[in-house]
C-alpha cells in the first residue's frame, strides 16, 4: 500500500477495528425471533447508534421500521456547500446454520490463517467498520470534507423490506448526492472492484394438499396422490435437464458483457467436487449476473430418521427466484406463480404466498463519482486497476434508494469477496481487505469533494 497519511492512520487504527468488530460479531443478530431473541439485534442497534454517537453523528436514531426491526440513523455534518454521500451497510446476519461446521464459534470472532473468522465478519458488520475507520482516518488528517449520513439496516438478511418501506414513507431522511453501499465486494481477493448490476429477487412459500390426512402406504399407496411427490414434480419443472432455470414466460439467455469469471475459479470458489458438472448454460457471468436462477431453500416433509410408510397428505416449500437485471420483480413473481399453477400435477390444491421481493439493479457506471472511486481504488490497491462486475445476490434498497434519488450516484463495494465465504459455515474477512477498501473509501470522499468545487 502507497503511503499516504490516510494509509498510516487507517494502520495505525486496525487494531482496534479488530477490537470492535469482536464485539459487533458477538451479537447473534438474525432478524428471526423464531430462531434468535429480538434483543440480540436490539443489542447490535444500540452498538451501531453508540459507535456513531462517539463519532460526533447528529440526529442518532434507532428507526423502528414496519418489519419489527430496527435501522440506525446519523448525520455527519460537512463544510459548507458540501455534498452529502450517503454511507449504507446492515448489522443483521444469517443464521449460523450448521454449528457443528464452524472450525471456531459462529459468533466469536477468531483470527486464522491471516482471517478474522464470524458471522457477519464480511457481509456486513465489516462494512460498517470499514466506513467507521474511513470516516475516522478522514477526522484524522484535516477532516470529513462531505456532509455524511449513515444508515445501517436491520433486516437486510431477511428481505423482509423494513427500511425500504420507512424510506419510503420518509423520503427526505436519506437523500444525498452519492450513495456508497458498503455491502458487495471484491471480484478476487486483491481486486478493487465495484459491482454494478445486481439481481432481484423473490421468496415464495408453496404448499401442496392432496388428502384429508396421511395415508397408510400399503394399503393406499398407487392411487392415493402423494402431495410430497406432487412438489417434487412441480419442482423439478422449474429446471430443464441441464439444470439451467426454466419459468415459463421469463428469458434466460442475456448475455453478460464485460469481466469474466472462469469456470476454474468458480468451481473454486464454490467448492464444487470433483467431477460433478457445473448447471445452466452459456459463460459462468451469464449464468450468474445476466440469468434466472431459482433455488429450493426448504421442504417441509418428514425427515428419514423417524419416517413411517404414508401418503403424505400435504407438503411445503420454500423457494427463492433471482431476478436478472432489466426485468420487473413484480412480472417475475407473476410469471412465476402462474408456472407453479400450470405444472401442479394431478389437480393437487397449490397454495402460493410471496414472503419477500427485491428489485434488481443496474449502476451508471459512465457518472463522475465512479471516476472518483476509480482514482481511489488503484491508489489503495496500487498496480490494479479497477474491475466492474455484477453480483448474482441482491440488495433491495438499491432500487428503493434510485427510486427516491434518481439523481443520486450509487456505488457498490465491500467486504464479500469468495473467499469471505458469506452465508456459509466459517465466513471470514480479510483484514487487508479491510484496511484497503476503507483507504479507498475515504480517498473516495476527497476526492469527490473535490470534484464537486470544479
Amino acid at each position: 500500500m502507497s503511503p499516504n497519511p490516510i494509509a498510516e492512520t487507517i494502520a495505525s487504527l486496525m487494531p482496534r477495528a479488530k477490537s470492535e468488530l469482536t464485539e459487533l460479531v458477538a451479537f447473534q443478530s438474525v432478524a428471526d425471533w423464531a430462531q434468535f431473541p429480538k434483543s440480540e439485534s436490539e443489542g447490535a442497534a444500540n452498538w451501531v447508534a453508540d459507535a456513531l454517537r462517539a463519532e460526533g453523528f447528529q440526529d442518532v436514531a434507532l428507526l423502528d421500521t414496519p418489519d419489527d426491526t430496527q435501522s440506525v440513523y446519523g448525520f455527519l455534518p460537512g463544510p459548507a456547500g458540501a455534498p452529502t454521500v450517503l454511507l449504507y451497510a446492515h448489522y443483521d446476519v444469517q443464521p449460523p446454520l450448521d454449528d457443528a461446521a464452524w472450525i471456531s464459534p459462529a459468533f466469536e470472532l477468531t483470527e486464522r490463517d491471516g482471517r478474522w473468522y464470524g458471522r457477519g465478519a464480511a457481509d456486513c458488520k465489516g462494512g460498517f467498520i470499514m466506513h467507521l475507520l474511513a470516516l475516522r482516518a478522514l477526522k484524522a488528517n484535516g477532516g470529513v470534507p462531505v456532509n455524511i449520513k449513515v444508515i445501517v439496516e436491520g433486516s437486510e438478511e431477511q428481505g423482509t423490506g423494513g427500511l425500504q418501506q420507512y424510506a419510503l414513507a420518509h423520503p427526505e431522511l436519506l437523500t444525498a448526492d452519492t450513495i456508497v453501499i458498503g455491502d458487495a465486494g471484491n471480484f478476487r481477493l486483491g481486486l478493487p472492484t465495484v459491482t454494478a448490476t445486481l439481481r432481484g429477487m423473490c421468496l415464495l412459500r408453496v404448499e401442496i394438499d392432496t388428502l384429508g390426512g396421511n395415508l397408510h402406504s400399503g394399503m393406499f399407496g398407487g392411487a392415493a396422490p402423494d402431495a410430497l411427490a406432487a412438489l417434487i414434480r412441480l419442482l423439478d419443472s422449474l429446471r430443464a435437464a441441464d439444470g439451467s432455470t426454466t419459468v415459463d414466460g421469463l428469458a434466460s439467455d442475456a448475455v453478460w458483457e464485460g469481466l469474466q469469471y472462469p469456470e476454474a475459479d468458480f468451481r473454486a470458489d464454490a467448492k464444487v467436487l470433483d467431477g460433478v458438472e457445473l448447471i445452466g448454460a452459456g459463460s459462468i457471468a451469464d449464468r450468474l449476473w445476466s440469468r434466472p436462477a431459482v433455488t429450493v431453500l426448504g421442504i417441509d416433509c418428514p425427515p428419514v430418521v423417524g419416517a413411517t410408510p404414508s401418503v403424505h397428505a400435504s407438503a411445503g416449500a420454500l423457494i427463492s427466484l433471482r431476478v436478472p437485471p432489466g426485468v420487473d420483480t413484480s412480472e417475475a413473481i407473476k410469471l412465476l406463480e402462474a408456472h407453479l399453477v400450470a405444472h401442479t400435477p394431478w389437480q393437487a390444491r397449490l397454495e402460493v404466498e410471496v414472503v419477500g421481493q427485491g428489485q434488481p439493479f443496474k449502476a451508471d457506471t459512465d457518472s463522475p463519482a465512479y471516476a472518483s472511486m476509480r482514482a481511489a481504488l488503484e491508489a489503495a490497491y496500487p498496480g490494479q486497476e479497477m474491475q466492474i462486475s455484477g453480483m448474482g445476490g441482491s440488495i433491495p434498497l438499491c432500487n428503493t434508494l434510485t427510486s427516491l434519488y434518481p439523481q443520486a450516484e450509487m456505488l457498490l463495494i465491500g467486504l464479500s469477496e469468495p473467499e469471505a465465504q458469506i452465508h456459509a459455515v466459517n465466513e471470514s474477512v480479510s483484514p487487508e481487505e479491510l484496511e484497503r477498501l476503507s483507504v479507498a473509501e475515504a480517498l473516495f470522499l476527497v476526492n469527490y469533494a473535490e470534484s464537486s468545487r470544479r
